[in-house]
């Protein structure tokens, strides 16, 4: 285990940090290093909580080592400071410190589609700011993709419980099993009711899919399911499956933990072009999951998936890669798991009037979170496709400005 004092003390308090440049939400690694060595705790978790409302679940699940301590100068030539712990011990700290909080919510009522890392942090942050904020969660507990993505044993659960406390606390309602756009509530019916603003951050929850033969077979699943309750499937002792992503990772990890004594992830480039985190790949190794790489899907059967051999020619389009002919093989498995990212589902823009959608089906906004419809405002995944906890936040602390300068005019 670090100590997280010893570790504090490595860092070289650097006039320029590079370490605040590689993180999205630019935190003052350095100003809250030195406030926890000079015994301001209190005073470092402040500074991080005002960057960042998610430092501690960001301080779990960021990926650290291509950010703060992929930029750390000291990992030039040696180990990096390892920021992560230093952070998640002070955030957990100040998160679980008793605040007097005093706050007059009389700036109007804020709807909140989705309580995902955009929603929670737009949420704290106009709570904050005097306005009467409530939550719509689709899901029976808020978190998002958080909760329902993320793996207890990479994000623990207790950890979202405490932001649901504080959501509590900062007389934040909560709607869960409440889906905006069908099951009786639209977004129209808000705006009857008096809010003066809706913030849509519903995520991306439709799984992508192949296109392949054989998707619909019973013993194929997608990750972003699986992900969400692993205890009601039954995968059997064999497990193919496909994809590069942090989502592949973490199924991989979670099915070997539930009983799987077999599983191999699959993919169409090689390990040098793997999306998901270095350090997952290599606990995942650690864990026992296999990986064959320049290996494309050709069809899913009730045996197994049958593959081909794959030739990348530019890596960085998916277009120029070449799946060789006669080369098809069947790799037996019990279970197949499809983890190729995820898409919206798109029930709030299917029953709201003059809400524009790209060609990929994700809201579109101006830079400020702004859609096409006044005083609707989106960002996170439903905007972007599917991201990172940390780049989420910081965009929807621009969008929370947003949405408070646009009551402010229409209050005028």
């Amino acid at each position: 285990m670090i100590h997280i004092v010893d570790e504090a003390k490595r860092c070289l308090q650097c006039k320029n940090p590079l370490c605040t440049k590689g993180c999205p939400a630019a935190t003052q690694v350095n100003t809250f290093i030195r406030l926890l060595l000079e015994g301001n705790i209190k005073g470092a978790g402040e500074l991080l909580f005002e960057n960042n409302p998610l430092s501690l679940i960001c301080s779990y699940v960021c990926d650290h080592e291509k950010q703060c301590e992929g930029h750390c100068i000291l990992g030039k030539k040696g180990k990096s400071v390892h920021i992560s712990s230093i952070e998640n011990y002070i955030s957990g700290y100040y998160l679980n410190l008793k605040k007097d909080i005093e706050l007059i919510q009389d700036k109007g009522k804020v709807a909140i589609i989705g309580s995902g890392p955009a929603g929670i942090t737009i949420a704290i942050l106009l709570a904050k700011k005097g306005y009467s904020v409530t939550i719509f969660e689709a899901m029976d507990k808020v978190g998002g993709v958080m909760r329902y993505g993320i793996p207890d044993f990479r994000l623990p659960k207790t950890v979202l419980d405490q932001y649901n406390q504080m959501l509590f606390d900062l007389g934040i309602k909560v709607r869960p099993n409440t889906t905006i756009g069908m099951g009786g509530i639209t977004l129209d019916d808000l705006f009857r009711d008096d809010y003066k603003a809706v913030f849509v951050g519903t995520g991306v929850w439709k799984p992508n899919s192949l296109g392949i033969k054989g998707e619909s077979l019973g013993n194929v699943h997608f990750a972003i399911n699986y992900l969400k309750n692993p205890d009601v499937y039954n995968l059997g002792k064999t497990l193919t499956i496909i994809g590069a992503g942090n989502a592949a990772i973490d199924v991989a990890r979670t099915a070997i933990r539930k009983g799987v004594e077999n599983v191999t992830i699959f993919f169409r480039k090689g390990e040098e072009h793997l999306t998901s985190s270095k350090y997952e790949v290599e606990y995942a190794k650690i864990d026992g999951i296999k990986f064959d790489f320049y290996k494309s899907p050709v069809e899913i059967t009730d045996e197994g998936v049958i593959f081909a051999d794959s030739v990348v020619h530019d890596p960085d389009d998916d277009s120029t890669i070449e799946v060789l002919a006669n080369t098809d093989k069947l790799y037996h498995c019990d279970s197949t798991i499809i983890a190729i990212s995820q898409g919206p589902r798109n029930f709030i823009a299917s029953t709201t009037y003059g809400l524009e959608l790209n060609e990929r089906g994700l809201i579109k906004t101006n830079k400020e979170g702004s859609t096409s419809r006044p005083g609707v405002f989106a960002s996170g995944d439903v905007v972007t496709g599917a991201k990172t906890v940390v780049e989420a936040m910081h965009v929807s602390k621009t969008v929370a400005k947003a949405i408070e300068e646009y009551i402010e005019s229409i209050e005028k």
